[in-house]
């Protein structure tokens, strides 16, 4: 049992690592051909992996397509542009916390659109989630923020928890007849094609051949090991544990990618994306906790 916990502990640390190898590819390459490379990898990756697991590989059914496809739109396509375009001008640890409050989105659109009960508890922390955010859009400074709003960058990166949630949400009905491994590799695939059009208009060959060695490495790392490993050592934690015990490892990826910006890339962790990250952190716990209908 400890391999899991290990593992799951291995995973979210590969997913803290995505923001510190986003912002080193950001202003390496083009956003999209950053994005589309690293779902080549990933997809080349997962093929193997789900031949080697299941001795061939299957085609989807074609009821399964649109769900699949809608997968591979928000959650590869959507989210990554976002992504990779955010990173350019946002900090690491400030965009993983911004992204942080994206179990809050689905637990109050579960809430309002689902009717999944709310109670007292679950409110407080969608509230204090959302202000948490708020603190670090803001820098600490609220009347800043009324006035000139929110920075492109950090729009681009709330771009990436409107796309998370999408992604999260559709999750639940394609995996109710996909395998999660099969849904993970589908979405890799149908994302990383939408992804090819935009890249090779954005100079994805110019990229290429620009490309250093640590570019390849953090390709590879985003590719294989926190896409292909990462989600797959995940669902294994699902799996053995169930969704509760390992979904609590999902809050710790906005600490370690905070703690890898300020070790790795010398971010300032200044009292505002302390405090909001802690409001964000502690409101989604709260945000996620069951609640009984009266």
């Amino acid at each position: 049992m400890w391999i899991t916990h290990l593992k799951l502990l291995a995973s979210v640390v590969f997913w803290g690592g995505t923001w510190i190898s986003g912002r080193h590819l950001a202003q390496a390459m083009g956003p999209f051909s950053a994005a589309f490379l690293r779902f080549a990898l990933a997809s080349a990756f997962l093929v193997f992996l789900t031949r080697r697991l299941s001795g061939g590989f299957a085609l989807p059914k074609r009821r399964d397509l649109p769900g699949l496809f809608l997968l591979g739109l928000t959650g590869v396509f959507g989210y990554n542009a976002f992504f990779f375009a955010g990173l350019q001008t946002v900090p690491a640890s400030r965009a993983a916390l911004i992204v942080a409050a994206i179990p809050t989105v689905v637990s109050l659109y579960s809430g309002l659109a689902l009717r999944e009960p709310f109670g007292w508890v679950r409110i407080a922390g969608i509230v204090l989630s959302f202000a948490g955010v708020g603190v670090v859009l803001a820098g600490g400074d609220p009347a800043a923020l009324l006035r000139g709003g929110a920075s492109p960058g950090d729009l681009l990166i709330l771009g990436c928890v409107a796309c998370w949630s999408a992604y999260t949400l559709a999750g639940r009905s394609v995996m109710a007849r996909v395998s999660p491994l099969g849904a993970v590799t589908w979405s890799c695939l149908l994302g990383g094609a939408l992804l090819f059009p935009p890249a090779l208009g954005g100079g994805l060959f110019a990229d290429m051949a620009r490309a250093g060695l640590a570019d390849w490495l953090h390709l590879g790392f985003l590719g294989i090991m926190a896409t292909g490993y990462g989600f797959f050592w995940y669902y294994e934690g699902i799996k053995a544990l169930g969704a509760s015990r390992a979904g609590v490892y999902i809050n710790l990826v906005p600490v370690v990618a905070v703690l890898l910006g300020i070790i790795l890339l010398n971010e300032p962790l200044g009292w505002p994306l302390a405090a909001g990250g802690l409001m964000v952190l502690f409101g989604v716990r709260l945000a996620q906790r069951p609640a009984r209908r009266a």
